[in-house]
């Protein structure tokens, strides 16, 4: 049986990682350079809230789009501090889209995912009009963002209004899927998940609505918790679950620089979903 103490441990990566501030000023020093010398549109609205904005940087003559949807447990961090994914991703010719989002508590979790869904369906009916076209769209993301991305794939048919035969594939990184736990951790003061909210939340006993492949991914640094999320994400979703990865020596933040370079078997596994 799950404690809250357990609980509190395993899931509060900031306090697993100590070294965690030293990630957040390189990213946010490397993403300033970035968005002020990549070729970009930056806080393109696609809803009416201030945080209904989405980043865009187009690869030039590239039909390929990633988009990548920000961590920080629904409620902190900006998808300004992860552009400097986008030149590793801009440089291999693929293009790039970072959607923000509402934070809880302000938002319920359930209303953070029809944000992303907001998102994504703006971005296939107006991302070609601002230079980053959906032939082949792969939907990534880290942490909240890893839910998120499998959100999207588990959304009801009717709530996505584009062809999901455009989807390429799917990467969820250190994403959560089984929410039952959250109940017992001290962030659910925001989140207020109660039952019948987890019942609703959980992924991994729901059937994904979009067929693309899906390579679903954690560090093997990471605690016991958020590796047992991916590996039952895995399980459950199999056989569209093409590649589970549990990479060696990654923690709740590094995973999230090997996404980015060259060589590593996540981000390899990421660009092998394009045709």
């Amino acid at each position: 049986m799950l404690t809250p103490e357990f609980v509190e441990r395993e899931y509060n990566n900031r306090a697993l990682v100590p070294r965690h501030p030293e990630y957040f000023a390189r990213w946010q020093r490397d993403s300033d350079f970035v968005r002020s010398t990549l070729p970009s549109k930056l806080d393109v609205p696609y809803g009416p809230d201030a945080r209904h904005r989405i980043d865009l940087f187009p690869a030039a003559g590239s039909r390929r789009t990633l988009v990548f949807i920000h961590g920080g447990y629904w409620r902190t961090l900006d998808k300004s501090m992860f552009s400097w994914l986008a030149a590793a991703w801009v440089a291999a010719g693929v293009n790039v889209a970072m959607p923000n989002y509402r934070f809880s508590p302000g938002a319920s979790l359930e209303a953070i995912v029809d944000d992303v869904l907001a998102a994504t369906n703006w971005l296939f009916a107006n991302g070609p009009s601002h230079g980053i076209p959906v032939d082949e769209v792969v939907i990534s993301g880290h942490s909240a963002g890893g839910h998120l991305t499998a959100a999207v794939f588990a959304a009801p048919r009717d709530e996505l209004r584009f062809d999901i035969g455009r989807i390429a594939g799917g990467v969820p990184i250190s994403g959560l899927f089984d929410f039952a736990p959250l109940r017992l951790f001290s962030f659910n003061a925001d989140f207020k998940l109660d039952e019948a909210a987890v019942s609703r939340l959980n992924l991994f006993d729901k059937r994904p609505t979009i067929p693309a492949p899906i390579v679903a991914a954690a560090g093997a640094a990471e605690s016991s918790e958020f590796q047992r999320q991916t590996r039952l994400l895995a399980e459950s979703w199999q056989p569209q679950v093409k590649s589970l990865l549990l990479l060696p020596g990654l923690d709740h933040f590094s995973v999230v620089d090997a996404f980015a370079e060259r060589g590593q078997p996540l981000y390899e596994a990421t660009l092998a979903l394009f045709g």
